[in-house]
C-alpha cells in the first residue's frame, strides 16, 4: 500500500491507517487471538498504521497482532483524556508496556473541542512534549468532532490532528462539513499531520461507501485516512480499495447503538455522549439514529454493560 509523509512529523505512514476500536471490547468485542489475526492481516496486506486509545482497550490486539504477523516495525497512535502531567504519564507508560514498545509514535489528547479544552488541558500536553523530547514520543497531537478544536490545535502548532469527516458531514458537532474541510486544510497548510476519522461515519454511510471513500481519498490535506474492520474480509476490501479504487463486494452488515432492557436510566451515557445522540425517556436511555456515530463510547461509561455496537 501507499505510504505518505504525515505532515512535518518525519513519519511515514500507509494511505489507509486501521482503527482498533471495531475489534475491541467496546464494539465486536472479539477474543484477543481472532482480533489479533484482523491486525496481523492488515500489517500483511500493507497498512503501516494503526489507531488505538486507552479507551479502547485494544492494546493487547495490537500486540497479539504485531505477534501473529512478525512484525513490530508499525505506527501506533494513541489517545488520552488525561489533563494532569501524572495522568499522562500513566497513560503513555501503560501503552509502552502494553504494547512492548520503548516508544510510541503518536500520543494524542482525545476528544478535544476547542482552544480551551486543549488550554484546560495543558498540563497534560506539555507533559507530552517532554516526552517527546526524550524520544519517547514522536509526535503530539489531538482528535476532535469540532472545527473548533482543529483551529485551537493549529493556534498551538500540534504535529498532528485526527479529525472528523465524511461525505455527509456525520458527526461534526459545530458546523458543517465545508466549514471542517477548511479548518483542516488550514491546518495541513501549517505542517500539521492529518489522519480523518469516520469516513464511513461510523458504519451509518455503509451503503455509500465507494462515494465515502472517493470523497475523502480525493482530499489533498487528508495525509491517511482511519477505517475499522472487524474481520480480514473487510481489511482485504479496504486495502483493494486504497490500492486499486475498486471496491470489492463483500457482504455489508448495517450496524446500530443497542440498548437492553435492563438500562436503569442511572444517565452517564447521555453525560458521555459528544454527539448528543442519547437521552432518557420513561426512565431509560434511547439513541437518536440520525445523531450516532457508532463510536461505542458510552458503553464503556455503562455499569450494567446494557450499551453495545451491534
Amino acid at each position: 500500500m501507499k505510504t505518505v509523509s504525515l505532515g512535518k512529523t518525519g513519519l511515514n505512514v500507509s494511505k489507509m491507517c486501521f482503527g482498533t476500536l471495531t475489534v475491541g471490547p467496546l464494539q465486536a468485542n472479539l477474543p484477543i487471538p481472532e482480533g489479533g489475526a484482523v491486525i496481523a492481516s492488515a500489517i500483511r496486506q500493507g497498512i503501516c498504521f494503526f489507531d488505538t486509545a486507552e479507551l479502547y482497550q485494544t492494546y493487547p490486539y495490537l500486540l497479539e497482532g504485531m505477534k501473529q504477523s512478525g512484525k513490530q516495525d508499525i505506527v501506533i497512535s494513541s489517545k488520552t483524556y488525561a489533563y494532569t502531567r501524572e495522568l499522562a504519564e500513566k497513560a503513555v507508560e501503560e501503552a509502552r508496556q502494553a504494547l512492548d514498545r520503548d516508544y510510541i509514535d503518536i500520543f494524542m489528547l482525545h476528544e478535544q473541542e476547542s482552544i480551551f479544552t486543549l488550554k484546560g488541558h495543558m498540563e497534560a500536553l506539555s507533559y507530552l512534549y517532554d516526552c517527546k523530547a526524550k524520544g519517547i514520543i514522536k509526535a503530539v497531537g489531538a482528535s476532535m468532532h469540532h472545527i473548533a478544536a482543529v483551529y485551537g490545535a493549529a493556534e498551538l502548532g500540534l504535529d498532528v490532528i485526527h479529525p472528523m469527516l465524511n461525505l455527509t458531514g456525520l458527526g461534526i458537532v459545530d458546523g458543517s462539513r465545508t466549514e471542517m474541510e477548511t479548518a483542516i486544510q488550514k491546518a495541513h497548510e501549517n505542517g500539521i499531520g492529518v489522519f480523518s476519522m469516520k469516513a464511513l461515519g461510523g458504519g451509518n454511510l455503509l451503503q455509500k461507501a465507494k462515494d465515502c471513500l472517493d470523497y475523502i481519498t480525493a482530499l489533498p490535506y487528508i495525509d491517511s485516512v482511519a477505517l475499522g474492520c472487524k474481520n480480514t474480509e473487510e481489511v482485504t476490501a479496504n486495502v483493494k480499495y486504497f490500492e486499486t479504487g475498486e471496491m470489492l463486494k463483500i457482504k455489508l452488515t448495517d450496524k446500530k447503538l443497542h440498548i437492553e432492557d435492563y438500562c436503569d436510566g442511572c444517565g452517564q451515557c447521555v453525560k458521555r455522549c459528544g454527539q448528543h445522540a442519547l437521552e432518557l425517556k420513561n426512565g431509560q436511555a434511547h439513541c437518536d439514529s440520525d445523531r450516532c456515530v457508532l463510536c461505542g463510547y458510552c458503553s464503556g461509561v455503562c455499569h450494567l454493560f446494557a450499551i453495545k455496537v451491534v
